[in-house]
C-alpha cells in the first residue's frame, strides 16, 4: 500500500516530530480527568454562580483558532458542542520560559488537534462564555487537515459537507465537521431505547437468536452464503429472526422480541442497504387485529418520545402518528390507484395486466410477486399517512395465517408511511400441514429460477407439530422508522456505517 501525503500532511507529520524533539508526549497514555462539557458549561454558567466554575477541566478538538499575539481565541468541540477557550501566554508559561507557548502553541498546533485545558469560566467582551485557561495539555496531534467547513460566530455550520462519498465513507471525519449527523445518531438510540422500554413494560422478553443458519428463513430475499470450517457445511447468514422466534412460542414463551441484524444479497438504494436493523416480536394468543392496535400504539409512543408531539416532519410532509390509521386492502389499494380489480384474476391474466401497465416482471414470477409488483408500482408511493394495507392473497404470505372469513387472502397486514413499508405483520400460521404446503410452493417457484422464494426448514415443521399456539408477529424496519423520526432522506444517513464499494487504497 502506498502513502501520497499531501503538503499540508507532510507539514504536519514534521510538527509531530517537533513535539516529541520537545519533549511532549503527543499521544499521552495518562487519564485526563474531564470535569465539564461545553453546553453544560453554557447552559448553566451565571456571574451569580460563577464559584462553580472557578475550576474546570475540558477537553476537545480544535475547530478554530484566532491569534492574537500573547493570546490565542481557541474554539474546542467535546462530544457536547464548542466551547471557546482564551489562552493567554503568561498564563499557561507563569515563569520566566514561554518555549511551550511560542512553539507549541503558535506554531505546532492545528485545527483537528484534540487539547485539553484547566481554567475558570467567564464572560468575554464581546458576551461569550469561554474558559480562561491556565493549564494547557497536548492530548492528540492531528495528522489529516479537517475538511474547511463555514461556521458563524455561535460555531454553527452554514456552509456543511455534503457529498455523500465523503460523508459515508468517512463517517468520522463527517461527525466531526457536520454536528447534526450527531443528533441522528442520539435520536436513532432513543428510538430504539423508547422500543424496548415499551415492549418490556408490556411485559415482553428480549431474546437473542442465530445468526449463522443453516436454513434463511423467515423472509423471501436472497441470502449471502458463507462456509463453517470446523462443520464443513454452508451457512446463510440470517435474512430474519421470525422462524426462531416462533419456536420460541413453541416453547412457552408467550411474548418475545428481538433487535435483529439481518443481512439480503440484493440492490441498494436509498431505503436499502443490504445489513439492515428490524424489530421482529410474535406475542401468543393474539392476532393481526391487535397487532394493529398495539403498532399504532408504538408508534405514538415513538414520536412523542422523539419530537414532544405526534406531528412529525419528514421531507415537505406533516405525518400524523396519531391513531387511529387508515385500513384498506391490497386489491382496494390496487383498484383505488389502477381503476382495475385484480381480485378474481388468475397468473395469465394478472401476468398480462402487468404488461398492460408496463410493469417488468420476470417469467419465473407467481401471482404473489406480480401482486406485490402492482402495489408497489401503482399504489404504494401514495400512501404518505400511515395506513395499513391489509389482507394479501395468500401466495404473498407463506408464513400466514388464512383468512377467517375471505377465502385466497391471508390475515397479513404492511404499515406504509411516506410511500414506504415500515413494518409487516400476520396472524401466524400455525397448521404444520398447511406450513408443510405453503413451503412446498415455494419450493416449486424457487425450481422456476425465484432467487428469492423460501427454503424448506423441516425443523421449524416440527416444531410446529408440537404445537404453535395462536400467535400475531411483526417486523418493524428500524432504519426506516428512523429516517422518518430524523426527516433524513437517505437510509445511509441513518446508518453509521453504510455499506459501500472497497476503496482502491493503492490510488489514494
Amino acid at each position: 500500500m502506498s502513502q501520497h501525503l499531501s503538503d499540508q500532511e507532510i507539514i504536519r507529520r514534521d510538527k509531530l516530530k517537533d513535539l516529541r524533539e520537545s519533549g511532549i508526549d503527543p499521544y499521552p497514555a495518562s487519564l485526563y480527568p474531564v470535569t465539564h462539557y461545553s453546553t453544560d458549561i453554557k447552559e448553566k454558567f451565571s456571574e451569580e454562580d460563577k464559584e462553580k466554575f472557578s475550576h474546570v477541566c475540558v477537553a476537545g478538538r480544535v475547530m478554530s483558532i484566532n491569534d492574537k499575539g500573547k493570546v490565542f481565541f481557541i474554539k474546542i468541540q467535546d462530544s457536547k458542542g464548542i466551547i471557546q477557550l482564551y489562552v493567554r501566554r503568561d498564563d499557561i508559561c507563569s515563569g520566566e520560559d514561554k518555549a511551550f507557548f511560542d512553539k507549541v502553541v503558535k506554531h505546532i498546533l492545528d485545527l483537528g488537534d484534540i487539547i485539553g485545558v484547566t481554567g475558570f469560566v467567564f464572560i468575554t467582551r464581546t458576551g461569550e462564555i469561554s474558559i480562561h485557561a491556565q493549564t494547557f495539555t497536548f492530548l492528540t496531534k492531528s495528522l489529516k487537515p479537517l475538511p474547511v467547513v463555514k461556521r458563524d460566530e455561535e460555531g454553527h455550520v452554514y456552509d456543511a459537507v455534503t457529498d455523500p462519498e465523503f460523508r459515508y465513507r468517512q463517517r468520522y471525519a463527517d461527525l466531526i465537521i457536520n454536528p447534526g449527523v450527531k443528533d441522528v445518531f442520539v435520536k436513532r438510540t432513543m428510538l430504539i431505547n423508547t422500543i424496548r422500554n415499551f415492549l418490556n413494560e408490556h411485559g415482553a422478553l428480549e431474546v437473542e437468536t442465530p445468526v449463522l443458519q443453516p436454513i434463511p428463513g423467515g423472509a423471501a430475499a436472497r441470502p449471502f452464503i458463507t462456509h463453517h470450517n470446523a462443520l464443513d457445511i454452508p451457512l446463510y447468514l440470517r435474512i430474519a429472526n421470525e422462524l426462531y422466534l416462533k419456536r420460541l412460542i413453541v416453547g412457552g414463551f408467550d411474548w418475545v422480541y428481538e433487535f435483529s441484524r439481518d443481512f439480503r444479497n440484493e440492490g441498494m438504494d436509498r431505503t436499502h442497504n443490504p445489513e439492515f436493523t428490524i424489530l421482529e416480536w410474535y406475542t401468543a394468543y393474539k392476532d393481526y387485529f391487535w397487532m394493529m392496535e398495539i403498532t399504532e400504539q408504538l408508534m405514538e409512543k415513538v414520536a412523542l418520545a422523539l419530537h414532544g408531539t405526534t406531528d412529525v416532519p419528514v421531507g415537505g410532509t406533516m405525518i400524523n402518528f396519531k391513531a387511529p390509521y387508515k385500513r384498506i386492502s391490497i386489491y382496494d389499494a390496487i383498484k383505488e390507484h389502477t381503476g382495475i380489480d385484480i381480485s378474481e384474476m388468475d397468473e395469465d391474466q394478472l401476468r398480462g395486466t402487468c404488461r398492460e401497465l408496463h410493469i417488468q416482471i420476470e417469467p419465473g414470477m407467481g401471482k404473489g410477486k406480480m401482486v406485490d409488483a402492482l402495489f408497489g408500482e401503482k399504489a404504494e408511493h401514495h400512501y404518505l399517512q400511515p395506513a395499513f394495507i391489509i389482507d394479501y392473497p395468500v401466495e404473498m404470505s407463506p408464513l400466514t395465517k388464512k383468512h377467517r372469513s375471505k377465502p385466497g387472502l391471508v390475515e397479513r397486514f404492511e404499515l406504509m408511511i411516506n410511500g414506504k413499508e415500515i413494518a409487516n405483520a400476520y396472524s401466524e400460521l400455525n397448521d404444520p400441514i398447511d406450513q408443510r404446503e405453503r413451503f412446498e410452493a415455494q419450493a416449486r417457484l424457487m425450481e422456476r429460477g425465484d432467487e428469492e422464494a423460501m427454503f424448506i426448514d423441516y425443523d421449524f415443521l416440527r416444531a410446529l407439530e408440537y404445537g404453535m399456539p395462536p400467535a400475531s408477529g411483526i417486523g418493524i424496519g428500524l432504519d426506516r422508522l428512523c429516517m422518518l423520526m430524523t426527516n433524513q432522506p437517505s437510509i445511509q444517513d441513518v446508518l453509521l456505517f453504510p455499506q459501500m464499494r472497497q476503496e482502491r487504497w493503492d490510488e489514494t
